[in-house]
């Protein structure tokens, strides 16, 4: 059972330096917002790095100098199609999505983030986390192109075929933390005997690879329900072999010695929409924070998410049939008050990261933050100039406080390719990169 760094814990056992890591490692978080934005109230006018804070940037005018404001990146493999299902999924792929009945999805790429989790996943007890607030959507969007409606719902992909399950309970996203199954046991056995641990060590093939041409079958032969339902076994298998693999080959961590208080959640989902996501943001921080994983991600909202705001002043009715305001005044003002206030759990999320301190530094110091959406305006499905910030100097790698202003049309997986080179990834391509975007 893994636990923040506390007080009582230092004295009574003091971390050994052979133990721990020299210095906080690099984290990597992915908030995604759906339904776009009104772009003359993200992106500023002009050219230069002295800018006006819009509308929309408003709430984050205090952290200003933490985060890079990127302009001109796009996804081509998603212009001309739904107007939002196949741009979940290409969000941190840059694949082009195939249409689907559900039963075969393929969404034309490994996440990022589930591709750094491969290679420094086995580094911490949860190779990646991934949170939410909507379920799993179902059925095919007949009017809207023949696609899936379970695309919209996953932004991270172990592979083509496979999304990653987000948490949704915050009491169960807590508890994937702090209430890990513990190291195999062998029966008869003493499971710490060095022979042991090298019989268990030699044989590195998952279970999961001896029966996957048998679970593709079934798969595909299963209803919507199925497929999820065996998606949801086959990760919880995946994510205990990982632990078992990571109790057998313990790695360096990193131990903050600052205070996080946070009580385990109570079961359900919070009787309000904003105390279901702070709760998620807050285990997302304590995630990174106690390096239980350095790789997360969380949507705000699915693909179209039916999100009712009509508890917040001035609004009436739910985030996406107001993101199609058709310009009408009444309307688009609604839609903007929705889009500020997302920004301001976002801000609320930045500035607990930064009020975190360790080793000199702060937890957003040591981390990157992507923010920001699929598409650029909800109302006109636009693919261009997405809505993007990055938050935090990635251990000093980083140079914020300004906005980048790419060529027109850039990849984003120009950028998604820098953010894997600085977690160490050695690749020179991701997705349809055409180089690594320059950040410092």
């Amino acid at each position: 059972m893994s636990l923040p760094w506390m007080e009582a814990i230092s004295s009574a056992a003091p971390a050994s330096a052979g133990e721990r890591l020299t210095e906080p490692p690099l984290r990597m978080a992915f908030l995604f917002m759906p339904n776009g934005v009104r772009p003359d109230y993200w992106t500023p006018p002009g050219d230069g790095d002295q800018w006006e804070t819009t509308p929309h940037l408003k709430p984050l005018e205090s952290l200003k100098g933490d985060f890079v404001l990127l302009e001109n990146l796009w996804h081509k493999n998603t212009v001309g199609r739904n107007g939002h299902w196949p741009k979940v999924p290409a969000w941190l792929s840059g694949g082009y999505v195939q249409r689907s009945t559900g039963r075969d999805l393929d969404s034309g790429g490994t996440s990022l983030d589930q591709l750094a989790a491969r290679h420094i996943g086995a580094q911490t007890p949860l190779p990646s986390i991934e949170l939410g607030i909507d379920t799993v959507r179902s059925g095919i969007d007949n009017i809207g192109g023949g696609f899936a409606r379970m695309y919209g719902s996953f932004v991270s992909w172990r592979d083509p075929h496979t999304p990653v399950n987000k948490e949704i309970v915050p009491q169960l996203a807590f508890d994937r933390l702090f209430r890990n199954a513990s190291a195999p046991v062998v029966s008869g056995l003493d499971g710490a005997h060095s022979s042991v641990m090298a019989s268990l060590q030699r044989d590195d093939t998952s279970v999961l690879d001896l029966v996957k041409d048998d679970a593709y079958r079934m798969r595909r032969k299963g209803s919507i329900a199925d497929q999820i339902k065996l998606d949801e076994y086959f990760e919880a298998v995946r994510s205990v072999e990982l632990r078992m693999e990571a109790a057998l080959k313990p790695q360096k961590r990193w131990i903050n010695e600052g205070k996080m208080p946070m009580e385990r959640p109570g079961p359900g989902i919070p009787a309000t929409h904003k105390e279901h996501l702070r709760l998620m943001l807050d285990i997302l921080i304590l995630a990174l924070w106690t390096d239980t994983t350095r790789i997360a991600t969380m949507m705000l909202g699915d693909a179209q998410s039916s999100q009712d705001y009509s508890w917040l002043d001035g609004v009436k009715g739910n985030w996406h049939g107001i993101s199609h305001h058709l310009d009408e005044p009444a309307k688009r003002e609604q839609y903007e008050r929705i889009i500020n206030w997302n920004v301001e759990q976002v801000s609320w999320f930045l500035n607990k990261m930064k009020s975190l301190k360790e080793g000199g530094s702060t937890l957003l110091d040591n981390s990157m933050v992507l923010y920001g959406s699929s598409l650029k305006c909800g109302n006109r499905h636009l693919e261009e100039n997405l809505p993007i910030l990055l938050a935090g100097r990635g251990k000093g790698t980083i140079r914020t406080g300004r906005r980048l202003r790419a060529a027109a049309k850039t990849p984003l997986c120009n950028l998604h390719l820098a953010m894997l080179q600085r977690m160490g990834v050695k690749k020179q391509s991701f997705g349809d990169s055409t180089g690594a975007l320059e950040l410092s």
